[in-house]
């Protein structure tokens, strides 16, 4: 795991200092107090149909957690010069007011949204700073960049129904968590079903945000996993799909790969592997593993058989897709009543907003602030 990956989000500030933008932030004085009622996990009961490892049998649906035994990486504390960093970055942040709705030069801007407001969490801040290497300016420039490009590729219109086509062969699957309680994305170029268009990289994008609905408290990363077996030359990417797909991986989900695992890869496929190298920054290049045994990196009760799992998988449109869907909708509703509760605060930490029952940031404020007084 990458230095980068280390730098992580263990501590809140406690100073209680987050400056309150003209964006109506709630501010210490007026946050909601009730520790008890804010740490109350308000997910919904997991749909008991789901199945939970390769034990279950015959699996159609994706797992809806890790392993108990999965060990997410124990985050490293922010030296002072980082947190100094971050709580700028976070008094900027929390002012912005309007988001620039179109990349180019004296783009129209209008309101930022709840929405907006919510993805921009502690630890999505941080993710920025480290893919910056902690430069406040380019990290907020890169953050507002990414709000405008998550308005003009229009993430609303991505749904289920409008992907359903690409996903009909299962040729992108979210199933089973690593070793470290990552979310498992199968990339299987050998079931494509469609002709290139710009759908397909929109079914990536939706997946990537399936799979971020899906990582629990703790985790921020997933794992890919790559099987070029039985894949035809006209079933893989071209050049120019890699670098649209690695400018706005490495744009837009910066810090979001923890591993990458690629298999059965044929020769062919490494030159074309050795023509994108170039274009992967460092830290995501050192993330890629090529054909190494998988039952390294994932528990093989949550690995498919067909990569040396114990999970015999087999893909059903009818079954899995709502049921990703479902799962996923469940998620997010829950991660956005906590965030309510919390009083809609950038900056929110998203190990409170995933359920975890730890305080919110307005808690840890009010805490923070009642123990100055005298």
């Amino acid at each position: 795991m990458s230095t980068s990956e280390q730098d992580a989000t263990a501590h809140a500030p406690a100073n209680g200092d987050t400056v309150s933008g003209t964006n109506g932030q709630t501010s210490p004085e007026s946050a909601p107090v009730n520790a008890q009622a804010e740490s109350t996990s308000t997910a919904k009961p997991i749909d008991p149909e789901l199945p939970t490892s390769a034990a279950d049998g015959l699996i159609q649906k994706p797992f809806p957690r890790p392993l108990d035994t999965a060990e997410p990486a124990a985050p490293a504390d922010l030296t002072p010069d980082q947190q100094s960093k971050y709580e700028a970055v976070l008094k900027s942040a929390s002012s912005w007011t309007t988001v620039a709705t179109k990349a180019e030069k004296n783009a129209p801007t209008s309101p930022i949204t709840e929405d907006e407001k919510m993805w921009l969490s502690r630890e999505c801040l941080l993710r920025y700073l480290r893919a910056t290497k902690w430069n406040v300016s380019e990290a907020e420039t890169r953050l507002q960049s990414t709000l405008t490009w998550r308005r003009e590729y229009d993430l609303k219109k991505l749904t289920p129904d409008y992907i359903s086509i690409e996903n009909e062969t299962g040729k992108q699957v979210i199933l089973g968590y690593d070793i470290n309680g990552r979310p498992c994305l199968y990339l299987l170029p050998s079931n494509q079903n469609t002709e290139k268009s710009d759908r397909q990289l929109e079914h990536l994008v939706f997946m990537l945000e399936r799979a971020i609905d899906l990582m629990g408290p703790g985790q921020d990363t997933l794992a890919l996993i790559v099987n070029f077996k039985e894949t035809k030359s006209g079933q893989n990417a071209s050049i120019g799909q890699a670098k649209q797909t690695l400018g706005f991986l490495q744009n837009h989900y910066p810090e979001r790969l923890g591993r990458a695992l690629v298999i059965n890869v044929p020769f062919v496929i490494w030159g074309f592997f050795k023509l994108i190298t170039p274009l992967i920054d460092p830290n995501t290049r050192q993330k890629l593993k090529f054909n190494e045994d998988l039952r390294q990196h994932v528990p093989p009760s949550h690995l498919m058989k067909s990569v040396g799992g114990d999970v015999e998988f087999r893909y059903d449109h009818a079954s899995y897709w709502p049921a990703l869907n479902k799962l996923a909708d469940q998620r997010r509703e829950a991660y956005r009543e906590r965030w309510v509760q919390g009083g809609k605060q950038v900056g929110e930490f998203e190990n409170y907003l995933k359920g975890e029952n730890v305080p919110s940031l307005s808690q840890t404020q009010v805490e923070a602030k009642a123990s100055e007084q005298p």
